[in-house]
């Protein structure tokens, strides 16, 4: 029996469908389109997949002023992200960095005293591995293709987050006017990555983070990031970062959004802020993401070393032994 569907059920249809693709692209290390960790600051759970380079920068204003030491910073700083996905699904090395440039103006004296600096704020190397994944089931979590509202209901299973850890090393130059006084050379780094990725585009990130660990700049981090994608193309984001160490405290918000110009590209801007004034921060950052795709699906094989090709050779061998009779007879 052949159906005929009316245009109206064909296009009720086509939510459903799009949902079934996007499902398939998200729950995966690799996927069909650019996946950043832009605009925030925090790390998603998951890799770039085998075969991807990415690089992530962005461009951002310094606005500090200092309320008990009477001080202002004003300036701009450049981060950047290189990701590379080698080896495993699960596996991603990084290099990441933060450079800013700035005037600092003393106005505790009767002259204002102007001091220029410029260093890197961060330089890190570090690889990060995916522990644990909950989508990897591909059955469970399988969208129901008749069914919009059974996919846009809540799904419980989707609190349990993937999970990854990354572990790195600190390169702080000597004589950095960003650090602690004696900060310098290599010191390590560990992190916990969380992401939840709830229905109808709402993904929910957590970092929770060990920097420069032995050091007289010990700090602990929590950065927590809720993204939303409310088109294909574009994409809005609230984040706050916690830093708490005997150098420097504060707690840091970020607002902003991202638009994806084609499947390897992105563009991103946010601001950030803080509620203190010691010192008050006010930044704005614009941005983009980019990345080469050189990922190759792996060969099937099911144990007796049939990669997928058993029946193209069989058809072939057919074929010979056709041609073979033919000429025989």
């Amino acid at each position: 029996m052949v159906l005929n569907p009316s245009p109206m059920r064909i296009l009720k249809s086509i939510p459903i469908l799009i949902l079934a693709i996007s499902f398939n692209s998200a729950y995966g290390q690799y996927t069909e389109v650019i996946n950043s960790n832009r605009p925030g600051v925090s790390k998603s759970a998951f890799s770039v997949g085998t075969g991807i380079v990415q690089f992530e920068a962005g461009a951002f204003s310094v606005k500090e002023e200092h309320a008990l030491s009477n001080y202002e910073v004003s300036g701009f700083g450049l981060d950047f992200g290189l990701r590379y996905g080698v080896l495993f699904e699960q596996l991603e090395l990084s290099v990441d960095g933060v450079y800013q440039n700035d005037n600092i103006t003393y106005n505790n004296a009767l002259i204002p005293i102007e001091e220029k600096r410029s260093n890197f704020k961060s330089f890190t190397l570090g690889a990060k591995y995916l522990v644990y994944d909950p989508y990897k089931n591909m059955e469970e979590a399988k969208p129901n293709l008749y069914s919009f509202h059974a996919n846009s209901k809540f799904n419980w299973k989707s609190l349990i987050p993937a999970v990854s850890i990354y572990a790195g090393a600190n390169f702080d130059a000597k004589d950095n006017p960003y650090t602690a006084p004696g900060i310098e050379g290599f010191s390590p780094k560990i992190m916990i990555a969380t992401q939840n990725n709830f229905n109808n585009g709402w993904v929910f990130v957590m970092n929770l983070i060990k920097d420069r660990i032995g050091t007289d700049q010990s700090d602990f981090q929590y950065i927590f990031t809720l993204t939303h994608s409310f088109t294909p193309q574009w994409v809005v984001f609230g984040e706050t970062q916690g830093i708490k160490s005997d150098f420097y405290a504060d707690n840091i918000f970020r607002f902003g959004g991202a638009y994806l110009w084609t499947k390897d590209f992105q563009l991103d801007a946010n601001i950030a802020f803080n509620t203190k004034d010691t010192p008050t921060v006010f930044n704005i950052a614009f941005g983009a993401s980019y990345r080469l795709d050189f990922h190759k699906d792996k060969e099937i094989d099911n144990g007796n070393g049939n990669n997928g090709n058993f029946k193209k050779k069989k058809k072939k061998e057919k074929k010979k032994d056709k041609k073979t009779e033919d000429f025989d007879s």
